[in-house]
């Protein structure tokens, strides 16, 4: 059930829109995305207040049509929503302290090696993103790009840990993640800056689901 939940994944906070963010994100409903981040980092992005308020009404669209709401490295926000779940990076809140705040709500847990992977397993994630697999400008503070062979040798050793790949993804390599063994793609300004985004949503979606009939993933 998981691993179809991070078939298309979407990533998204004020900072990465061009247009009003209730849109984009309506736009990529329309065009088939599987779950859904609030990701509110980065220069400009929204605190307190005004914060809640945008996540609250993108929660409702996301819960409108079943889609997971997962907020980034926010806690308190998650649980004041009653969110579907949390998602963490390296340099954020202790993945096991997040389990215990959240209970059995998902918890997603940002990895770059196969001993992060096992690490984030031990404090119970329910999926890892691992990345960036190509060099990516949506995140100001991502690390070196790990490739697709990371993404071949964490499967090889963890084969059933559910894996969504993140990082400079675009229709021109979303079949090569699949095809390497993740269980789907993040994204963000391959949603966020297309000029037409439920088409090239729903575009996205089918390259992956295909490639995953094929046995991808």
């Amino acid at each position: 059930m998981m691993k179809q939940k991070l078939s298309l994944y979407f990533v998204m906070g004020s900072v990465d829109c061009t247009k009003d963010p209730l849109a984009v994100l309506d736009e990529a409903i329309e065009g088939g995305i599987t779950m859904f981040q609030f990701r509110e980092k980065g220069k400009g992005a929204l605190i307190g207040v005004e914060k809640y308020r945008l996540a609250e009404k993108l929660f409702e669209r996301c819960l409108a049509h079943n889609i997971p709401f997962i907020v980034n490295d926010d806690v308190d926000l998650a649980l004041t929503l009653q969110a579907d779940g949390v998602h963490v990076g390296q340099e954020d809140e202790a993945a096991e302290r997040v389990r215990d705040r959240i209970g059995d709500r998902y918890l997603g847990v940002s990895v770059h090696n196969l001993n992060e992977v096992k690490q984030a397993l031990s404090a119970r994630a329910d999926y890892v993103g691992l990345g960036p697999i190509f060099p990516t400008v949506s995140k100001e503070d991502a690390k070196q790009a790990c490739g697709l062979a990371m993404i071949k040798h964490i499967r090889a050793h963890e084969k059933h840990v559910p894996l969504v790949a993140i990082g400079g993804i675009t229709h021109q390599t979303a079949k090569q993640v699949i095809e390497a063994g993740a269980d789907g793609i993040a994204v963000i300004s391959a949603i966020c800056r297309a000029e037409q985004i439920r088409e090239q949503t729903k575009q996205l979606y089918e390259m992956v689901m295909d490639a995953k009939q094929k046995g991808g993933s």
